[in-house]
């Protein structure tokens, strides 16, 4: 994909010269001995602008062609894991030799940028489809009928979980200041496990799991908390239970147990984090966490408890207000995982 010679301005003016006495492209460059695509693009910038030199250019002129620029745009779309390596070897083999660096100013001129792959769910055929449905089901309900939902969720919760993400200002020579570094233990120093619940009137009760959770745990953590939770945000008749498709949750018992308390169950869609609102919670928590660092499980038990009851009931509000913006961007993703999808690691 090399940049192909320039014609000198003798010729350019002898093409248009027979271009006018009646000429076709073909006939000129049989007689000049050059491709009817260069003779017809020589008389079509004279046709356009009366002159046949080049225009004044700023800076030196591209290493890579417009078809090879196409060439390697073609191959990112394709395969975007390709390397700017994979990249300059393909050029290469094309009869253009060009650096890295030059492939990344190609890409950064078309918009392209080199990013981390976001880490997302698994999702099959069957989830994708599952998702498609929850979201074209419920697109035009009422935003009240989301006011009615008590969502919930568990998560873990790291001693040092959200280390990796702190970023300080300092000068080269600082990098070593213990102000400017992070602490690190093996295997996160440890961590413990949380059940909450949240609805658009604010955050309900928060229960740190002992051990192994199975689903008699499970349930008696619902005994509880979860009526206790409706109580105390006053959301009155009609409300509605979510919780994912995790075994402990859609077991034959635990299924008859919220039969017989006459609790009624959201329909979910398997492999879908980011349709559930309190994975933002859960990120907004983490982040609270790590700004008052805890330096034992104790002490950050004890963190939790405090920033989950301090989460502004405003914030709940908003998740549950724009649900529906969720609902849109699967539509638009064709059931795959959207921008919602939080990172809480």
């Amino acid at each position: 994909m090399a940049k192909t010679r320039e014609l000198c301005k003798d010729i350019r003016d002898k093409i248009v010269d027979l271009h006018k006495a009646g000429m076709g492209y073909r006939t000129i460059g049989k007689q000049l001995g050059e491709k009817a695509t260069t003779v017809g693009a020589i008389i079509r910038k004279w046709k356009k602008f009366k002159m046949t030199v080049n225009h004044p250019r700023s800076g030196a002129p591209c290493k890579i062609s417009p078809r090879g620029a196409s060439m390697i745009m073609r191959k990112v779309r394709d395969q975007p894991r390709t390397t700017r390596q994979d990249l300059v070897n393909d050029l290469k083999r094309a009869g253009t030799t060009v650096s890295k660096k030059t492939i990344s100013n190609t890409l950064c001129r078309h918009g392209l940028k080199s990013c981390s792959a976001r880490k997302v769910p698994l999702l099959k055929p069957a989830h994708v489809q599952a998702r498609l449905k929850f979201a074209n089901d419920h697109l035009d309900d009422p935003e009240e009928e989301w006011e009615k939902v008590m969502w919930s969720d568990e998560t873990k919760i790291e001693l040092f979980g959200l280390n990796s993400t702190r970023r300080v200002w300092r000068k080269k020579k600082d990098e070593y200041n213990p102000k400017n570094t992070i602490p690190t233990v093996k295997h996160g120093g440890g961590n413990i496990i949380l059940w909450g619940c949240f609805s658009a009137k604010g955050t309900g009760r928060l229960h740190r799991i002992e051990g192994r959770m199975d689903g008699a745990m499970y349930r008696e953590i619902l005994a509880n908390n979860i009526l206790p939770s409706v109580r105390a945000l006053k959301m009155g008749r009609g409300w509605v239970f979510q919780h994912d498709n995790d075994p402990k949750h859609t077991a034959r018992a635990t299924k008859e147990w919220l039969r017989k308390k006459h609790l009624k169950v959201l329909e979910w869609p398997s492999q879908s984090p980011d349709l559930n609102p309190i994975e933002n919670l859960w990120r907004e928590l983490k982040v609270r966490i790590a700004q008052r660092q805890p330096r034992n499980l104790k002490d950050l038990e004890k963190v939790c408890m405090e920033e989950w009851a301090k989460i502004p009931a405003a914030v709940c509000a908003n998740l549950v207000k724009n649900y529906r913006k969720r609902m849109i961007s699967v539509i638009a993703n064709k059931g795959f995982c959207t921008k919602y999808y939080v990172l809480l690691f």
